[in-house]
């Protein structure tokens, strides 16, 4: 049989397991001392049986366990010897620390797409644009503190926030941070490590002026939008050409940002206040940032690229399980929202390297991989070329049962 017409390397939830350098797992295995108490149920084997739920959308430990015993036959292709009792899983994800699936998406990150370097001056704006946000998925439970009203009980649902920060170029997250939902968004910025020339945007809720300080010491350029609380003094008024204000520029302003009162705690900084009437919405948005040689136009469309980690928090929802866990305390959750993280990243990784010979969505990758988890099939042809894939695809069955003569057709 022609090598063109069956494929007989592995399923396609090996072919994406493949992504993840064994060799990174085995040395954090070591760092994290993971395999200290769980001997039969080894880290690698933890965090394909998560993966595999995680593509799978599976809500419950059964779902999970059933799963992989259906494709028992596979699972040697998979490096795992044998699938683990619901119990065996459960106590893994209470035990096993969550660092380490932490530390493993940071690590596949840098293997893809590289660390940050030390200084980004000289480069195009998208970059050196980063974007900081976060998002609280909500829980069932009160394991997690969260924010928002009481219920009926007395209790408030529990939630995990998930601070992030996105490198625009690559639309993936180059480092996360998760706590509870209750912790301000103004305590993920002094852990962010930025090169300097970068340009660092974030809403309205990041106000931490001692970190605005430290960036413009660092050559980091910030964008944000004034809170309603900050206290200010109008300095100069720019002068706005008439080709800015067609662009929606009401006002363009050099300001003292802070207040007097308490510039002992933070000193008074030099900032610019730009008034910017967004057509679309019909409101009036004041942006703040340090920079004061760009023209104001340019501020606001950096602003703009805001709503792409918007847009990226949309897509990990939409695409994977995020509604129901498979642990109710703390680091089962985490290593749920890790593994998920990191099957985005997968996912994100096919896109990239298929980009040239075809486009695909990433909803449409998540979901082939998801229904095709067991099938033998090159992942990577199917995606290039679908319909001359599948056209020289032969199932294996159907060609061990050629090798038998069909003993009817002489009679």
């Amino acid at each position: 049989m022609p090598k063109s017409t069956f494929f007989t390397g592995q399923p396609i939830f090996n072919q994406v397991l493949s992504l993840i350098p064994r060799s990174m797992v085995s040395s954090l295995v070591k760092e994290h001392k993971t395999e200290r108490y769980c001997k039969k149920f080894r880290t690698y084997d933890h965090l394909v049986t998560m993966l595999y739920s995680v593509f799978h959308q599976c809500s419950s430990l059964r779902e999970v366990i059933t799963g992989m015993q259906v494709m028992s036959s596979r699972l040697s292709h998979l490096g795992i010897v044998s699938t683990p009792r619901r119990s065996t899983l459960a106590d893994a994800n209470e035990k096993r620390t969550e660092s380490l699936f932490e530390d493993l998406y940071h690590g596949i990150y840098k293997r893809y797409y590289g660390s940050l370097p030390d200084s980004l001056k000289g480069k195009k704006i998208l970059n050196r644009l980063f974007v900081i946000d976060s998002t609280i998925i909500s829980l069932f439970s009160t394991v997690m503190q969260s924010t928002g009203s009481y219920g009926l009980n007395g209790k408030k649902k529990g939630g995990v926030k998930a601070h992030v920060l996105v490198r625009a170029k690559d639309n993936l997250p180059c480092f996360i941070r998760l706590t509870q939902g209750k912790k301000g968004d103004g305590s993920f910025l002094p852990i962010v490590k930025l090169p300097a020339g970068s340009i660092v945007v974030m809403d309205k809720g990041y106000r931490n002026y001692k970190q605005l300080i430290s960036w413009n010491e660092q050559k980091i350029i910030w964008v944000s939008r004034l809170n309603a609380r900050a206290v200010y003094t109008t300095v100069k008024l720019n002068e706005l050409n008439s080709y800015q204000q067609s662009l929606g520029v009401r006002q363009d302003a050099v300001i003292d940002l802070g207040n007097p009162k308490t510039a002992h705690i933070n000193p008074i900084q030099r900032a610019r206040l730009i008034t910017f009437y967004d057509a679309a919405t019909g409101k009036e948005l004041y942006f703040i940032t340090n920079d004061l040689k760009l023209v104001a136009s340019t501020i606001a469309d950096i602003y703009k690229r805001r709503w792409q980690i918007e847009l990226l928090f949309k897509r990990i929802k939409q695409n994977f399980q995020v509604h129901s866990f498979l642990g109710d305390n703390e680091n089962a959750i985490k290593i749920q929202l890790w593994c998920t993280f990191i099957a985005d990243l997968l996912v994100k990784i096919i896109k990239d390297q298929i980009e040239s010979k075809k486009k695909w969505s990433m909803a449409n990758i998540s979901s082939l991989i998801r229904l095709h988890l067991s099938t033998y099939i090159d992942l990577f042809d199917f995606l290039a070329n679908p319909e001359k894939a599948l056209l020289h695809y032969t199932h294996p069955s159907e060609i061990q049962m050629s090798m038998f003569p069909d003993q009817t057709r002489g009679a």
